[in-house]
């Protein structure tokens, strides 16, 4: 049974960081590519940031570029996602996402076999 555990939201004022991570239960943690997905209130779920296998691989979304930054410890099966800058539009449920199949960073939420539970990250203004 493949589970995937965010933690690290909460409330924070805009400009402060928050560090989310995502624990894997998955075996092949180390050769899944594995995503940031996010959900705000009325939207649909959209990309955040990807990153491959072995980490030497990232991709973000335009609006999070420059701000966040994904990275991987293959030896603690977690994912991370370091969010700097953060703005009230980026309040929304944050969800990791691994991808058991060939290839990575996927933007759309059908290319990814696994997905966590999420985690609210609020941002006031």
């Amino acid at each position: 049974q493949v589970q995937l555990v965010e933690s690290g939201g909460g409330l924070v004022q805009a400009g402060g960081s928050l560090r989310l991570s995502c624990a894997a239960s998955v075996r092949t943690f180390s050769s899944n590519a594995m995503a940031w997905f996010r959900k705000a209130l009325g939207k649909e779920r959209e990309f955040a940031a990807a990153i491959n296998w072995s980490g030497g691989g990232t991709k973000y979304a335009d609006s999070v570029k420059g701000r966040f930054t994904i990275s991987r410890d293959n030896a603690k099966n977690t994912l991370y996602l370091q969010m700097n800058s953060l703005k009230p539009e980026d309040t929304a449920v944050y969800y990791c996402a691994s991808r058991e199949h060939a290839g990575w960073g996927h933007v759309k939420p059908g290319e990814y076999d696994y997905w966590g539970q999420g985690t609210q990250v609020t941002v006031s203004s």
